[in-house]
């Protein structure tokens, strides 16, 4: 492998025009990830390739656990995808497919007008201790899920399951007490071993080794957890009795470093493969200082967005008092933000301006239903003085004796993005404290909690359906689901019921349509931008096209994983 340090100055020139036109033009991106219009090939026509070989990828943060059902952060998100298989896939187009590597051995059934819903599992899929998956996995770990006691994140998506009838070993139906329309993509999920948790109290799950410990973490994919030194690396090594469809990768090792700057000097130096998540900031010493030609880069849109999250609980304020209680003040906010120039600095233009959770270009994509603030910072401030704001001694607003300051959370990757969020809301009277997290320990005890004023930080929507509830809805309040900013609306609550019981795709993309006025105008936060999915990966990693990355979907960039190889 060559590592070219220090080249002609000609050379940056080329490179950094190539590079930074691409980012406002995405005709000349390194290398685009093309969408494919077209249908998927056939996963079963193989290719040979060569077996061995090691893949290292590298991150910023620990994991929180592996076990499946309580896995929010992407870490432990990405550790799942080597070590566990999910009972159905996503093709390349977002939608629910069966491959040699799922649990399923055919298709979802649906009937009953979208309530009952059949799983049968391949008869051969085995745990790697040696047991079979059954049909008792599927109905422990949707009971699991369910179970309130067990506090798993993913408990709305199977709270409408009213019965679970074994037909077989491996065949299961499920039945709904109303259509929901989102549950056939919940069911693109990984399974809990019945046999080693059935006795587990849900309440002790969250603690229990399994999913933290490798030894005692039973999984059923194609590698195995073989080891793992906290904050440094975790190790997969390809499991020998698996069932499914041999990878050609035999390791796959995660390795974790304690900032930016160190993870892209391993990248360039060959000591890892892949980055994900490449801030486009971390371009320019890869460029300029440790120049590698060896290095692909991928960026296309992806599945995931910006928030500026305003908390909707009073009691995690001093002195319980809440500055943006209301929706003038909260639209003020937006018009003092820049947001094009927000994506302009931080994402050098991969980006774009989002009124509402639902992703441009998707199916349900609301268009002007969504409310626009454009930057405005004089209508920010004529809202502000019609909602009783007035400019203290200090500059700062004051209402009703409280200054309009508050405490900015973000972490390490967020850093331009939280000062540019800070110096626009100045302008306007608005002081922002910055509080850098510890990113480990952060989504634990701040995040999913909702313990915090208002916190920067990037949503990932898991599938390519709209739902909204277990991030927006009333009811999914820490701790019974991902509401952490504590937001309440009646109103959208109806909306976003109705969305999901309504099995027609049309007239689902009108209600969300209802929903994203609503959100954009009420605004339980601002809404700053999607942003590409950004990769970088050693061209010693080979892929067919048809297994490459995919930026739509999330993890997408471990696409068909099991069928790459190494070329050393």
């Amino acid at each position: 492998m060559t590592n070219k340090k220090k080249r002609l100055p000609a050379l940056f020139s080329k490179l950094t025009k190539d590079l930074f036109s691409s980012y406002r033009n995405p005709s000349l991106a390194m290398k685009e990830l093309k969408m494919d219009r077209h249908a998927e090939p056939d996963c079963d026509d193989v290719v040979a390739h060569a077996y061995g070989g090691t893949f290292v990828f590298g991150g910023l943060s620990d994991i929180v656990s592996v076990n499946p059902i309580y896995v929010q952060d992407v870490a432990s998100g990405d550790a799942v995808q080597w070590i566990f298989a999910k009972l159905y896939d996503f093709s390349r187009n977002g939608n629910l497919v069966v491959q040699p590597w799922s649990l399923a051995a055919e298709p979802l059934k649906i009937s009953d007008l979208g309530k009952t819903y059949t799983v049968k599992l391949k008869e051969y899929a085995r745990w790697s201790d040696g047991r079979p998956v059954t049909a008792d996995d599927v109905i422990f770990t949707f009971e699991t899920l369910r179970n309130p006691l067990s506090g798993s994140p993913a408990n709305m998506d199977f709270e409408k399951i009213v019965d679970m009838e074994k037909l077989d070993l491996h065949t299961v139906r499920i039945i709904l007490r109303e259509p929901y329309s989102p549950f056939q993509y919940a069911l693109a999920t990984e399974l809990l071993p019945c046999h080693v948790l059935k006795d587990v109290h849900p309440e002790k799950l969250h603690r229990h080794p399994y999913g933290l410990d490798p030894r005692q973490t039973v999984t059923n994919g194609p590698w195995r957890w073989r080891g793992y030194q906290r904050n440094r690396y975790l190790l997969f090594e390809a499991d020998p009795d698996y069932w499914g469809p041999r990878p050609h990768l035999s390791k796959v090792i995660y390795k974790i470093y304690t900032d930016v700057g160190a993870q892209v000097k391993a990248l360039a130096k060959g000591e890892i493969d892949f980055i994900i998540g490449v801030p486009a900031e971390a371009i320019r010493p890869i460029l300029f200082s440790y120049y590698n030609d060896d290095i692909e880069f991928y960026a296309a849109p992806g599945p995931q967005y910006e928030i500026l999250g305003l908390n909707h609980n009073p009691d995690h304020f001093k002195e319980r008092w809440i500055p943006w209680s209301t929706p003038k003040t909260r639209q003020a906010m937006v018009y003092a933000l820049n947001r094009q120039a927000m994506i302009e600095k931080v994402l050098f233009g991969r980006g774009r301006i989002l009124n509402s959770p639902f992703l441009p270009g998707t199916w349900y994509d609301p268009g002007d239903s969504a409310v626009s603030h454009p930057y405005d910072p004089k209508k920010a401030v004529a809202l502000l003085r019609e909602d009783g704001w007035e400019t203290g001694k200090d500059g700062i607003l004051v209402k009703n004796g409280h200054r309009f300051s508050f405490e900015l959370q973000y972490h390490e990757l967020q850093e331009i993005g939280a000062a540019m969020i800070q110096r626009y809301f100045r302008t306007v009277g608005i002081e922002v404290n910055l509080k850098a997290m510890d990113f480990s320990k952060w989504v634990e005890q701040h995040l999913n909690p909702g313990k915090f004023e208002a916190v920067l930080v990037g949503q990932v929507q898991t599938s390519l359906d709209p739902d909204q509830e277990i991030f927006l809805a009333s009811k999914s309040v820490p701790p019974n689901g991902g509401n952490f900013l504590w937001y309440k609306n009646p109103d959208l609550d109806e909306i976003l019921r109705r969305g999901n019981t309504e099995m027609n795709p049309k007239k689902r993309a009108e209600i969300y349509k209802e929903a994203a006025s609503i959100l954009s105008t009420d605004l339980p936060c601002i809404f700053l931008y999607q942003y590409d999915t950004f990769m970088a990966i050693n061209k010693r990693i080979k892929f067919e096209a048809k297994d490459r990355p995919e930026a739509r979907l999330a993890n997408g960039y471990f696409y068909h994983a099991i069928r790459w190889w190494v070329d050393d």
